[in-house]
Order: C-alpha cells, then structure tokens, then sequence
C-alpha cells in the first residue's frame, strides 16, 4: 500500500512568555496554528495564512536564516523543525498518510483570538501556555518541547 505524504506548515505563536495552542477537532489534542501548504505557497507563508486564519493574529516570523544572496534566487525563512508526523495509520501498522510539517516561530502583538477563515475552530478553543504549564499539562511531549523553545527563541530575538 502506498503512503501519500501532504505538505504543511505549523506556526508557534508567542506572546509575553506564552505560545497559543487549541485543541484539534479530529484529533482531540492541543497544537499549534497550521495546515497544509497549498499549491501556490512557500511553507512559511502557509504557516503564517494558517496563522492569521485561525487566530486573526498578524505574525511575524523569528528568522535568523542567513542571506545567501543568490542571483536568481531568494533565501527563504529555514523552518526551526521540520517532522513527519503519521497521520493514518492502519490496523495492520502501515501508515497510509503522512505530514511533512515545516514548522516556524513568530512574535505576535496580544493574545486576543478571532478566527477569521473558513471552518476554524473558535476562541474558547484556545489558550495561551506558559513554559511551565506547558511541563505541567499532558500536552504531546513534541508539542511541549517546541512550544518551550519557541517561547525562549522569541523571547531572545526581542532582546536583541
């Protein structure tokens, strides 16, 4: 059987300490911002409309990618992670769909969530999380460990 692989971008918000993560519908855990890279999208720019969609936040990314300076071409934001997370896995143990998740860092300007695209969940299924509830909850221990770090990488690039 063969295993289909989708794109997506994932976009760790952070304001004053805090990441913002809700829970997924389908999924029933608590993640992130993010979706799937749409055709005519860069990974970084899907992160950030995904965002935008599902926070009504404006974004900006911490991005520390050196500058190549390449005649015909642009240095793109590096995502700070990329995974491969299993997202159909059968019964008999073979994976039958996978996401190749770029996943960034951003700085936001407050915390008021106010979905504005199609679909999205609403406010009250977000909340903001601090290093130390992120340790404290039963959030997915990769979801803890990024959130953390993009808490203290934001936290450091305002300092500069």
């Amino acid at each position: 059987m063969e295993t289909t692989r989708h794109f997506t971008a994932t976009v760790y918000l952070v304001h004053d300490g805090a990441t913002a993560l809700h829970v997924h519908p389908k999924l029933g855990i608590r993640i992130p911002p993010g979706g799937h890279v749409d055709r005519d999208e860069l990974p970084h720019e899907a992160g950030l409309r995904e965002a935008r969609e599902e926070t009504g936040l404006d974004p900006t990314l911490v991005d520390d990618t050196p500058d190549i300076g390449a005649p015909a071409g642009e240095t793109l934001p590096a995502p700070r992670h990329t995974m491969l997370y299993d997202i159909n896995v059968h019964d008999d143990g073979t994976v039958g769909h996978q996401h190749i998740d770029s996943i960034y860092f951003a700085a936001v300007d407050g915390r008021r969530i106010d979905p504005n695209g199609d679909d999205e969940v609403c406010a009250d299924a977000w909340a903001w999380y601090t290093p130390q509830d992120l340790r404290e909850s039963d959030i997915d221990s990769d979801t803890t460990r990024i959130g953390i770090e993009a808490i203290e990488t934001v936290a450091a690039a305002s300092e500069e």
